[in-house]
């Protein structure tokens, strides 16, 4: 099988194309699917630094998102047939975890394809049933692997988290990543303003593009928090959507209105801040966190995706054998959107 892993941690270098590795078996309640698309996260390459506690078998297959073709079938599977296409929740939860039972199985002991489960990024994948959907005829394989993880993480934070409203403001802190770029047209879906910080001219037009209101170049406006409270006339906005963390967090407390919402569901520049209390608690703030989501949420997000209401932002698309390239233009920065193998 043919397979794009990790031989080890470190850059870019440590990123390999296979082609030796064994198909893997199916067993009861499982599907094998024949994956003709896999899409990169942030999260792969922190994989491939490592950290702490990471313990990989190498090589290791990379990536959390993936769309394919239903292969084979293990006892006791129902509602699927081969030849069924199909997309993939990238959340694992263990089958007897009672979280399943509460609708909120993402606040609990997950993993994550691709971190400590194998990945998305090969011929074929085993997965259990619970983590596939079914695809529209038609649709296209890149387009559902590239929204599969920040589909499910942007909707379960703005929409079950965030609690958003229509007629609400939000400002999206960073306009290029893939949770982003997917939070804007969400919150546009949901009847929001958006307000986009962009890193430079272009990807504030791609913003716009995409369903930005009003976009704020922070190249012309670095305390761009004075530029969102002039625009509203200094009642700052309703929703932050800040997922760069250290660096911009002080500047999301003071963009965001009295009784407000700061989601978080990640931190990029780094996760140390410095929190001025009296600010949280005198302006009524609430810090509200989330990672991934449940199952109900990535088809909540999907059926939009699968209506034409919400729409991949792909900036690359590139063969398998070129994963270790993929990893480079994402590292880079090097495009908007996100990155697609096709397989």
């Amino acid at each position: 099988m043919k397979a794009a892993v990790l031989t080890r941690h470190g850059g870019a270098e440590v990123v390999d194309y296979r082609g030796d590795l064994p198909v893997p078996e199916v067993g009861a309640g499982e599907v094998r699917v024949r994956i003709k698309a896999a899409a990169l996260n942030r999260l792969d390459l922190w994989v491939r630094a490592g950290w702490r506690g990471l313990a990989l078998d190498f090589p290791h297959v990379i990536c959390a998102d993936g769309a394919g073709i239903v292969d084979a079938l293990g006892a006791g599977v129902t509602g699927f047939a081969p030849g069924d296409r199909v997309c993939i929740d990238p959340t694992i939860v263990p089958p007897d975890d009672p979280a399943l039972r509460t609708g909120l199985e993402n606040q609990t002991r997950i993993a994550i394809l691709g971190e400590h489960h194998s990945g998305t990024a090969a011929e074929y994948v085993v997965l259990p049933q619970r983590n596939l959907l079914k695809m529209p005829a038609g649709f296209d394989f890149g387009e559902a692997a590239a929204v599969g993880l920040v589909g499910v993480t942007a909707w379960h934070s703005l929409i079950t988290r965030g609690g958003l409203q229509p007629g609400e403001t939000v400002l999206i802190v960073g306009a290029g990543g893939g949770v982003n770029s997917i939070s804007i047209q969400i919150a546009k879906l949901a009847g929001a303003q958006v307000f986009v910080v962009g890193s430079n001219a272009e990807k504030c037009a791609q913003a716009e593009k995409i369903g930005a209101d009003i976009t704020i170049n922070r190249e012309h406006d670095p305390q761009w928090s004075r530029a969102v409270a002039k625009l509203t006339g200094r009642r700052s906005v309703d929703v932050v959507v800040d997922n760069v963390g250290a660096a911009t967090l002080g500047q999301s407390m003071r963009a965001c209105r009295i009784g407000g919402r700061i989601l978080i569901v990640g931190g990029t520049s780094g996760y140390g801040f410095d929190l001025n209390v009296a600010q949280l608690f005198t302006r009524h703030i609430s810090l509200i966190g989330s990672t991934m989501g449940p199952h109900q949420d990535y088809e909540r997000f999907m059926q939009q995706a699968f209506a034409g209401r919400i729409q991949a932002v792909i900036g690359a698309r590139l063969p398998l054998h070129e994963a270790r390239q993929a990893q480079t233009l994402l590292e880079n920065n090097a495009v908007f959107g996100k990155i697609v193998l096709e397989i």
